[in-house]
């Protein structure tokens, strides 16, 4: 399609934030022929529609599990932001660098100055799919460094029990979704 389509964000017209952007009218392209536009629809469909994979049988305690999806969900306030069954929040995901406790680099490079609430979907498979950490920019190595960080920023209190039944419960997820 060759990027032949319409394109509207008018915050990159901002020239003292985006002068390339602005220069270039990049929030505001519109195609002669819009070859994008309406299979937009059918691809995020498509895209939310793709199961996450199952973990391999007896990769996880089930017991362990079944308590940190209740935390996720409870105590632990994961599913404030990371709403089932998508796990990341319908509609407007954004969040301020302060509302989520980390500095705002990476945020101050995008548009709305605000990090995107990551979907969990098949976070089971952390080999494969997190290489070089978690969080918006790897900055945590381990997934557990990530629940620590919130447990600091939101005062939950989780014990060190707690903690690792949340982190099982990313298994029973995609074992029970199915």
């Amino acid at each position: 399609m060759h990027g032949q389509g319409t394109f509207y964000d008018p915050r990159l017209n901002d020239p003292k934030k985006y002068p390339v952007a602005a220069r270039t009218q990049q929030g505001n392209k519109r195609a002669g022929v819009d070859l994008i536009t309406a299979k937009l629809p059918a691809l995020h469909f498509y895209q939310l529609s793709l199961p996450a994979p199952k973990p391999p049988e007896g990769t996880f305690n089930p017991v362990d599990a079944r308590r940190g999806q209740a935390l996720f969900g409870g105590k632990a306030q994961c599913a404030t932001c990371h709403v089932p069954p998508l796990f990341t929040e319908p509609g407007w995901n954004l969040h301020k660098a302060n509302e989520i406790g980390i500095d705002d680099f990476q945020a101050n490079r995008s548009p709305d100055e605000a990090y995107r609430t990551t979907p969990l979907r098949a976070l089971w498979d952390t080999k494969k799919i997190h290489k070089v950490g978690f969080y918006h920019d790897g900055r945590f190595a381990r997934l557990g460094d990530v629940v620590n960080h919130y447990d600091r920023h939101f005062g939950t209190r989780l014990t060190e029990q707690e903690k690792k039944d949340l982190l099982t419960s990313r298994q029973y997820r995609r074992q029970t979704e199915h």
